[in-house]
């Protein structure tokens, strides 16, 4: 029997031999934005790098010798893979992953660094769970559920028993939702110690499947995903932990993958960390969170995102914050034009990082000459100066993709 009070604390106890103290942090900038009290619980600080250990070595202590003996396997998009991998190698398992082959390589190469077989199958998480517990059939392995057991979400629960012994008067706990373990132990042990505390699931809005679910009034399977938050792009959520969802959970949050972007320099630029998408899911909530005064953790579910991922999104949020933009204009083929242009760039401080200078867009010598120019300005405010002071010099500047 798990998801009981007692097991809740055996599986505190248990976690402790592996998780470390991922105290809260509170957060001024966050807490001014949206006129709350909100704390960041940093799982992304975690050994594996996320919260998934804590599920995964609680529920291979409650094994038998020979099931562990017989080898370990399950699926996953990174985090549960890692947190699998980490405790077999405590207890000198074998262990086989399967993740999908769109899982960014900085996951697949640490799961191997913890000694785990790595097979990729399958796009999304469904396809990789499907064919791990085919091997495990096959090769008598003993499955380790991602999400869709109750071990595994009382594992993951103790992060809600040290939320609370830290913040016992919290009001709301923000968990992001993939396919519901961190949920299910999070709500259901918060309302087990206090019925008050309001628990909010997050999801991507390109992977909704406990908002169809819930809505519904039983697990369905969406029909396509498409997200940026890897750790949560799940098609269905865990049958066996659903009723405990309907039952816990008080409101669902999507939220959009711009949001995300943005969420990511927020959280680099303010409290220096790097948090990975799935994990930003209840940053970005705070936002859509209509309440005031009131005291808020958000659960950061992990920070493994690869460079190439992390430069990308550090692209994308400086251009919605429109701190790096472009602007095309022609410019007369004559000497010292050039020079202007970057003239009344630099008087409006603006950091010239990109130009392409094509003198063969037209046979027109007093217009022959097309400019394009990426500039690195302070906001919004700073680009409409940067723009004007163009425009009033003659230049006639239109706007552009960054990504052209």
């Amino acid at each position: 029997m798990y998801l009981t009070l007692e097991t809740f604390e055996q599986a505190t106890e248990v976690v402790k031999k592996v998780a470390i103290a991922t105290n809260l942090l509170y957060s001024e900038y966050f807490s001014e934005q949206t006129g709350n009290k909100v704390y960041l619980k940093p799982e992304n600080t975690q050994v594996t790098g996320a919260y998934k250990i804590r599920g995964a070595y609680y529920k291979i202590s409650t094994l038998s010798d020979e099931e562990r003996e017989r080898g370990l396997i399950t699926a996953s998009a990174g985090n549960h893979a890692q947190g699998v991998a980490y405790a077999a190698k405590a207890y000198g398992c074998k262990a086989v992953i399967v993740m999908p082959t769109t899982t960014p390589l900085m996951k697949v190469n640490r799961t191997k660094n913890y000694g785990a077989e790595v097979v990729l199958y399958g796009d999304v998480f469904d396809e990789a769970s499907g064919y791990a517990q085919k091997l495990a059939e096959e090769n008598g392995y003993t499955y380790i559920p991602p999400f869709d057991d109750l071990a595994v979400a009382t594992g993951q629960g103790t992060i809600a028993m040290e939320i609370i012994k830290e913040l016992p008067l919290v009001d709301y706990i923000l968990v992001p939702v993939g396919g519901g373990g961190l949920a299910t132990g999070v709500s259901t042990l918060a309302k087990m110690l206090n019925p008050k505390i309001k628990v909010i699931a997050v999801e991507p809005a390109g992977a909704n499947c406990l908002q169809a679910s819930l809505k519904a009034g039983e697990p369905v399977t969406l029909p396509r995903i498409n997200t940026i938050a890897d750790g949560t792009a799940v098609k269905t959520p865990g049958a066996i932990i659903f009723p405990y969802l309907k039952e816990n959970i008080d409101d669902v949050i999507t939220v959009e993958d711009d949001e995300l972007v943005v969420a990511f320099l927020d959280m680099v630029e303010n409290h220096k960390m790097v948090v990975e998408n799935s994990g930003l899911l209840t940053v970005a909530a705070l936002k859509h969170l209509n309440v005031q005064g009131k005291k808020v953790v958000s659960i950061l579910s992990g920070g493994n995102m690869d460079i190439i991922t992390m430069s990308s999104v550090v692209q994308h949020g400086l251009i919605q914050r429109e701190r790096i933009f472009s602007v095309s204009t022609l410019l007369p083929d004559k000497p010292g034009e050039l020079v202007n242009v970057a003239s009344i760039i630099a008087r409006e401080q603006g950091n010239v990082i990109r130009l392409d200078h094509n003198q063969f867009v037209s046979t027109n010598r007093n217009a022959a000459v097309e400019l394009k120019i990426t500039i690195e300005a302070f906001g919004p405010d700073h680009k409409k100066k940067i723009i004007d002071a163009l425009a009033a010099g003659g230049y006639n500047p239109k706007v552009i993709s960054v990504l052209m």
